[in-house]
Formats: C-alpha cells, sequence, structure tokens
C-alpha cells in the first residue's frame, strides 16, 4: 500500500466527533484525524512515541503538564507514556499524527473492515 487515498480508508470513530483514518506499515502508522468544533480527545497515554502536524484549525492540545493553543503548521512529538488531550476549538480541525510501533488497538479496529492491510 505505497500511495494512499484517505477517502478509501474507513474513517473510525473513537470518540465522539473524532474520525480518523489510520494506514500503517510494519513500523509506522499514519493517523489522518478530523476534529469537529469541541470535539475532544480525553488525556490518555499510550506507549508509542507520537508526532503530528496540525493542518487546519486550531487545537488545544496538552502534552504533559503543558497546554497550547496549536494553529495549522504546529508540530509536535509526544514521548512514550505521557499523558496527552486535544481539543478543537474555534471550529473544526484536522491533524496529521505519526505514531511508532503501530498502535495495534487502531490497526485492530481498521482490519475489521478491510482484511489484509
Amino acid at each position: 500500500m505505497p500511495f494512499i487515498n484517505k477517502d478509501d480508508i474507513p474513517a473510525i470513530e473513537p470518540v465522539p466527533g473524532c474520525r480518523m483514518r489510520t494506514p500503517h506499515g510494519e513500523n509506522l502508522m499514519l493517523s489522518y484525524l478530523e476534529m469537529d468544533e469541541g470535539a475532544v480527545v480525553p488525556m490518555h497515554h499510550h506507549p508509542h512515541e507520537q508526532g503530528g502536524i496540525l493542518l487546519s484549525g486550531q487545537i488545544e492540545l496538552t502534552i504533559g503538564e503543558e497546554t497550547r493553543l496549536c494553529e495549522a503548521g504546529s508540530l509536535f512529538i509526544i514521548p512514550p507514556n505521557t499523558p496527552h488531550k486535544a481539543v478543537a476549538v474555534g471550529g473544526p480541525a484536522v491533524v496529521l499524527d505519526v505514531f511508532s510501533p503501530v498502535r495495534e488497538d487502531y490497526a485492530e479496529m481498521l482490519n475489521k473492515y478491510i482484511p489484509n492491510v
């Protein structure tokens, strides 16, 4: 799957108001996340390293003890096991996240829709 059309991947709704598409390879996962205004990805943590870029909109992003208002073009890196949270503010937002290694929970959800991804 070297070339991907995001619209060919079914959206998964992990929390209300958030839709993500999560193509992945052997060691890397992309997550194209669309957030409705006011949508919240609640505080959570995982053993995966996560990096991302806000493609459009604004989010209030908390990483560990620090919270910032991020705008389109903002980049971030979240170390493994670090608590983090995101809230779309002032309208919808689109975020591209990258995970390493692959998040097994997201891969399992995707594989229910597209076997052998």
